[in-house]
């Protein structure tokens, strides 16, 4: 089974997340920046980790933004998620891309995996990457909490390896 961590970062603390989840995961998982990777090269592993910060009003990182999704083949794929936001500044939309990324994975047919992360410990108003009472991937606040970041990532890799 091959494995690629495909990241969109614009301040680097999505990189910095992403490489602490390749460190966790194993050296032989690939680390695909979405800004400098093509699609082919993408649909050509077995399970996706795709990870992005939001920005502007709940958006996409700008280069998932950019980037042509439709041209992902995820159809029967494992595909997890993790997502940055900053629950104090924009706790209203807190991870919201990430949330973007699961709807678009869904509906290409992919296979979700690492959801069902817990609300609990987090301090926001909305987010549309909660679906039934829990996040679709790893949520992290680099901004107000980053001394959590390293149990959270070690606690999300133990539940996402029980499903690869």
């Amino acid at each position: 089974m091959s494995i690629a961590i495909v990241y969109g970062s614009t301040g680097g603390n999505t990189e910095v997340v992403a490489k602490k989840i390749q460190s966790a995961l194993g050296s032989d998982v690939a680390l695909l920046d979405i800004g400098d990777t093509e699609a082919d090269t993408i649909n050509g592993y077995d399970t996706l980790i795709l990870g992005t910060s939001t920005w502007y009003d709940g958006e996409l990182q700008d280069d998932w933004d950019s980037f042509k999704f439709d041209s992902l083949e995820l159809e029967g794929k494992k595909v997890a998620f993790f997502g940055l936001g900053d629950q104090q500044g924009y706790g209203h939309e807190f991870c919201n891309g990430m949330g973007i990324l699961y709807e678009r994975s869904k509906q290409k047919g992919a296979i979700i995996i690492g959801d069902n992360w817990p609300t609990d410990g987090y301090d926001f108003e909305a987010s549309d990457a909660v679906v039934n009472g829990a996040f679709v991937g790893l949520a992290i606040d680099e901004d107000n909490e980053d001394e959590l970041t390293d149990q959270r990532i070690e606690e999300w890799i133990q539940s996402l390896k029980t499903q690869l």
